[in-house]
């Protein structure tokens, strides 16, 4: 029994060619930063600026950027404003206002000066789009300009963004919420949005992030519009999902059921759409001011979900605020943004998601040349194990992947090969905890008196590509 309870879960993941694991990010670049918006004769700078809270808008029907050659493919997103709530009609518990730029083209060229003279092709036409922000993907070779336009009434433009998509690019995002993502999200102020933070913390990704809050809706409504969500917001890696508050509204029990089984609908129906959904745990109240504090039974089922899918996990709102009622509103349910609540939510993405991005780019890693893993307790220790089959291609015969294991709180890894020269200790808010190479002699390393936590632990090679890693948790 004592082994068990001490029981350091572990996942491993070995390639040949590099890490192999179930969730790989592909970077693609921003390359629209900043950069002049040409709306005829007039140029703004806050369409570029990467703050979407600045409220500064565009009414502008032709838009132009001038990103440069190079990107054979982008991806173009966009965010208006209305009420910030990304749809008006697909809830009936709070009416939304807003336009959006429903009907336009975009075209491309690869001779303009100044956005408007030269030749332009049409690469994507958008008719009848009821969402504020989106994403299209366009074919943009040979080009070094894209610009919007539109006949009819644009709304009020906030930010567009370009990404290289040239590689096949995964660090793409949707935030799929009620109105605490709409208010905390895209309402209220914060220092650095997720994207930002991710991008601070690793510099060679900048995520394509949109915002999809809408106030008053709930799992079953979300259910209701799966379609409109797929459609418009299916085209991403990743769904990080803020929902439940409006399920489990008062503090009863009696609609779990119908979250639970509108939760894993929407999972499911991710999943069909390659999209890996990363589920949030419901914000916590201040029952003080709001008179009801979420039943523990929508976090066990959040938890339950989460755990049953195999998905990663999503931020923990709900420990957060009840340890922080003061960066809740006046309802006692909401972020305030005045005490930073929606700046916080930002923040607890950010940690949440960075061990996905500290595992590094591993989605060139073909899943046919992985050597699976397995977890054996050995007394007091854990130990990821190669378990390579006999029907192994040669060239993974051949390979020895480390023993990566933990002692108390130790961390050892031993078997290393001539090629890996250095071992990272990385903890899950992506901070780089501890680095040795290891010992030439022994071919192994270790290291002592490890806090509390998950750590990602990567072994690289003289050029800095990840070998091989492993997933731990010591408790």
């Amino acid at each position: 029994m004592g082994s068990i309870k001490k029981l350091i879960t572990a996942s491993v993941a070995f390639s040949v060619f590099g890490l192999g694991t179930a969730i790989a990010i592909t970077p693609n670049k921003l390359v629209s930063g900043r950069l002049p918006a040409y709306a005829g004769s007039t140029t703004t700078d806050y369409l570029t600026d990467g703050y979407l809270t600045n409220w500064k808008s565009s009414n502008a029907k032709e838009i132009a950027l001038n990103v440069g050659a190079g990107p054979t493919k982008l991806r173009i997103n966009w965010e208006s404003y209305g009420d910030c709530a990304w749809a008006t009609n697909f809830t009936s518990g709070c009416g939304h206002t807003g336009v959006a730029l429903s009907n336009f083209k975009i075209l491309t060229s690869a001779n303009s000066t100044n956005g408007t003279d030269g030749n332009w092709d049409v690469a994507a036409t958008i008719t009848n789009n009821p969402v504020m922000a989106r994403g299209v993907d366009i074919d943009f070779t040979g080009k070094s300009w894209f610009k919007f336009v539109s006949n009819g009434d644009v709304g009020q433009i906030l930010e567009i963004e370009a990404f290289d998509m040239s590689n096949g690019g995964t660090d793409t995002w949707f935030f799929m919420g009620t109105s605490i993502s709409q208010m905390g999200i895209k309402q209220q102020d914060t220092d650095s949005t997720t994207a930002q933070l991710i991008h601070a913390r690793f510099p060679e990704y900048t995520p394509a992030m949109l915002r999809g809050g809408i106030g008053c809706i709930n799992s079953t409504e979300v259910v209701a519009h799966l379609k409109e969500y797929l459609e418009y917001a299916g085209n991403v890696k990743f769904w990080a999902i803020e929902m439940g508050t409006n399920d489990a509204w008062g503090g009863g029990d009696w609609n779990l059921g119908t979250f639970k089984k509108n939760m894993q609908t929407i999972i499911d129906s991710a999943k069909a759409h390659g999209i890996t959904p990363i589920i949030a745990r419901i914000i916590a109240t201040d029952s003080a001011k709001a008179g009801w504090q979420v039943n523990p039974a929508f976090l066990e089922a959040v938890d339950k979900l989460t755990e049953d899918n195999n998905l990663p996990k999503g931020p923990d709102f709900y420990t957060y605020f009840k340890k922080h009622p003061e960066q809740l509103a006046s309802d006692g349910v909401h972020p305030n943004g005045d005490k930073k609540g929606g700046q916080a939510m930002h923040h607890l993405w950010a940690e949440a998601l960075a061990p996905l991005y500290a595992a590094g780019d591993t989605a060139s890693v073909s899943s046919a040349d992985s050597v699976d893993s397995t977890i054996t307790d050995r007394g007091d220790s854990t130990i990821a194990e190669d378990r390579t089959g006999a029907n192994k291609s040669s060239h993974i015969l051949h390979f020895h992947p480390p023993r990566i294991y933990t002692q108390g709180r130790n961390i050892a890894v031993e078997n290393v090969s001539d090629d890996i020269v250095d071992i990272s200790i990385v903890s899950a808010t992506g901070r780089v905890f501890a680095q040795k190479s290891p010992c030439q002699q022994t071919k192994q390393a270790q290291f002592i008196n490890i806090p509390t936590g998950k750590y990602i632990i990567l072994l690289r090679d003289k050029t800095k590509q990840v070998i091989s890693s492993a997933v731990l948790s010591i408790y």
